[in-house]
C-alpha cells in the first residue's frame, strides 16, 4: 500500500477549503430606508435638565446617577468587558513561565533508567523556565482582541445610556410631583371658595332664603374638590417614594424632598422632524452597533480556527537523578523549536462554532435594527405628541375661561337671588375637572420634551465617545 505524503502547503490548502461558507442572513437597516429629516437635531446640553430651574431637580439627578444599582451593574460590566480584553491583548505576545518538581521514587528496574539508578530509591528533581509564543499567523488572536475591543466599547455605550435612562426617569417622575402638586393647589384654591360657598348657603338658610337643597349642592361640590385633594397628594407621596427608588435611597429621604420649583413650561431644543443624525446620537444604538463589530470579529475567531495554529515554544533549566546532580553544569537542559496544530477531522465541531457565530451576528444585527427602528418610532412619537399636547392645551385653555366666566356670571346671580346654589353645580363641576386636565396637559407636555431628549440621545455629544 502506498503512503501519499502532503506538503504542509497542500495541508494548508486542504484546511482552507474545507471551511464552510456560512454567510450571515441579517443585514444591519439603511438609515437612508428610515426617512430621516436631512437636518441635524440641535445641540443638547449634557446636564439639560438644569433649563429647568429647579435646584432640588439638580440634586435627585446627582444622587440617582451615582447610587442608582442599575449603574452599579453597568460599571460592573464595564469593569468586566476591559478584563476580557486584557486578557485577549495578553493572550497575544510571549508567554513565559517557571515549574519546579522534586520528589522521592524508586525508580524501576526494568524501565529506560540505567544502572546504577535502575531499581534504586532516588531524589528526582527538575527547575526550568518555559516561553511558548502563539505566533498568530492567521489573525485568529487579533479578532479575538478586536471583538473583546468591541465588546468593551459597547459596555461603555451601555452606560452613557444607563445614566441618560436613569437622569430621564428622575425629570419625568419629577414632572409627575410637580403634576401631583398643581393638582392639589388648584383643588386646595377649589376647596376655599367652596367653603365659603357653603358658609353663604347656611347664612341664607338661618335667614329662610335659601332651601337645605341648595346646602347639600353646596356640600356635593365641596366633597368633590376635598376628593380631588386626597387624589393629588396620594400621587405626590408615590411620586416622591419613585424618585427616593431611583436614587436607592429610602422613606426618609422621600419625606425630605421639597415642593417642586420647575418651570415646567420650559422650551429645550428640540426638532420639529426626526433628525438624520439621531443613528449616531444615541448611546444604545452604538452600543448595538459595537456588537455587531464584536459578533463579526466572534464569526472571525471561528472561521480561522480552521487554519493551522503556530506556536514558538523553548525551554531552559535543570534535570538530574540525585540531590547532588540537580545543580550540576550536566544537568542542563535547553530546548526550542516551532509547534504547530492543524485540525484535520473534529467531527463538526468547528463547522457548529463557525455556525453559532454566523447567528450571533444575525442576533446582533436584528437587535440594531430593532432599537433603530424603536428610536425612529419614538422621536416621531414624541415630536407628534408634542404638537398634539400644544394645541390640546390651548382648547383647555378656552374652556377653563369659559367655565370661570360662566361661574362667575352665575355667581352674580345667585348672590341677586335670580338662581339658586343647585343651578351651579354642573358648571362647577366642570370647571374644576377643566382646571385639573388643564394642569395634567401642562405636565404631558413637559414629561413628552424630556421624552424627546432621550429619543434623541440626551446631551451624549458623540455616542461614539460616551462619558465615562
Amino acid at each position: 500500500m502506498k503512503i501519499t505524503r502532503l506538503s504542509p502547503a497542500a495541508l494548508l490548502l486542504a484546511s482552507a477549503c474545507a471551511i464552510p461558507a456560512s454567510p450571515p442572513a441579517v443585514t444591519p437597516v439603511a438609515p437612508t430606508a428610515l426617512g430621516l429629516a436631512p437636518e441635524a437635531a440641535p445641540a443638547i446640553s449634557d446636564n439639560w435638565w438644569t433649563a429647568f430651574g429647579d435646584p432640588q431637580l439638580d440634586r435627585l439627578v446627582a444622587d440617582a446617577t451615582a447610587g442608582n444599582p442599575t449603574l452599579d451593574a453597568a460599571l460592573a460590566r464595564v469593569a468586566q468587558a476591559q478584563a476580557v480584553l486584557a486578557s485577549r491583548d495578553a493572550a497575544n505576545g510571549p508567554d513565559v513561565s517557571f515549574d519546579g518538581s522534586a520528589q522521592v521514587s524508586r525508580l524501576s528496574g526494568r524501565y529506560t533508567i540505567p544502572p546504577p539508578y535502575a531499581g534504586t530509591v532516588r531524589f528526582i528533581g527538575q527547575a526550568q523556565a518555559n516561553l511558548s509564543w502563539n505566533l498568530d499567523l492567521f489573525g485568529r488572536q487579533k479578532a479575538a482582541i478586536e471583538g473583546a475591543r468591541a465588546s468593551t466599547r459597547a459596555a461603555g455605550l451601555d452606560l452613557a445610556a444607563a445614566r441618560l435612562a436613569i437622569a430621564g426617569s428622575v425629570v419625568q417622575t419629577y414632572i409627575d410631583l410637580a403634576r401631583a402638586e398643581a393638582q392639589a393647589a388648584i383643588a386646595r384654591r377649589t376647596i376655599a371658595t367652596r367653603t365659603d360657598s357653603l358658609r353663604l348657603v347656611n347664612v341664607r338658610i338661618r335667614n329662610r332664603l335659601a332651601s337645605n337643597l341648595q346646602a347639600v349642592a353646596a356640600q356635593t361640590l365641596l366633597a368633590q374638590a376635598q376628593t380631588a385633594l386626597v387624589r393629588a397628594e396620594g400621587a405626590r407621596a408615590l411620586a416622591t417614594n419613585a424618585l427616593a427608588a431611583l436614587a436607592a435611597r429610602g422613606p426618609d429621604y422621600a419625606a425630605a424632598i421639597r415642593p417642586a420649583t420647575l418651570r415646567l413650561d420650559t422650551a429645550l431644543p428640540l426638532p420639529a422632524r426626526v433628525p438624520a443624525d439621531l443613528l449616531a446620537r444615541r448611546p444604545d444604538i452604538a452600543a448595538a452597533q459595537a456588537r455587531i463589530e464584536a459578533a463579526a470579529a466572534g464569526r472571525q475567531v471561528a472561521r480561522r480556527a480552521f487554519y493551522p495554529n503556530v506556536n514558538l515554544a523553548a525551554l531552559a533549566g535543570f534535570q538530574a537523578v540525585g540531590l547532588g546532580n540537580l545543580l550540576s553544569l550536566d544537568a542542563g537542559t535547553v530546548g526550542a523549536g516551532p509547534a504547530i496544530h492543524l485540525p484535520l477531522f473534529d467531527n463538526g465541531r468547528l463547522k457548529a462554532d463557525l455556525a453559532g457565530a454566523t447567528a450571533g451576528l444575525d442576533l446582533a444585527t436584528a437587535d440594531y435594527n430593532d432599537r433603530v427602528i424603536g428610536a425612529v418610532r419614538e422621536a416621531a412619537d414624541a415630536i407628534a405628541l408634542i404638537g398634539n399636547l400644544a394645541q390640546q392645551r390651548a382648547r383647555t385653555a378656552e374652556v377653563v375661561r369659559g367655565f370661570g366666566e360662566t361661574n362667575r356670571l352665575n355667581a352674580i346671580r345667585v348672590s341677586s337671588g335670580l338662581d339658586s346654589k343647585l343651578d351651579l353645580v354642573d358648571n362647577d363641576v366642570r370647571l374644576l375637572d377643566a382646571e385639573l386636565a388643564q394642569a395634567n396637559l401642562v405636565a404631558d407636555a413637559a414629561r413628552q420634551r424630556v421624552a424627546l431628549v432621550l429619543a434623541l440621545g440626551g446631551g451624549v455629544p458623540s455616542a461614539q465617545e460616551p462619558a465615562r
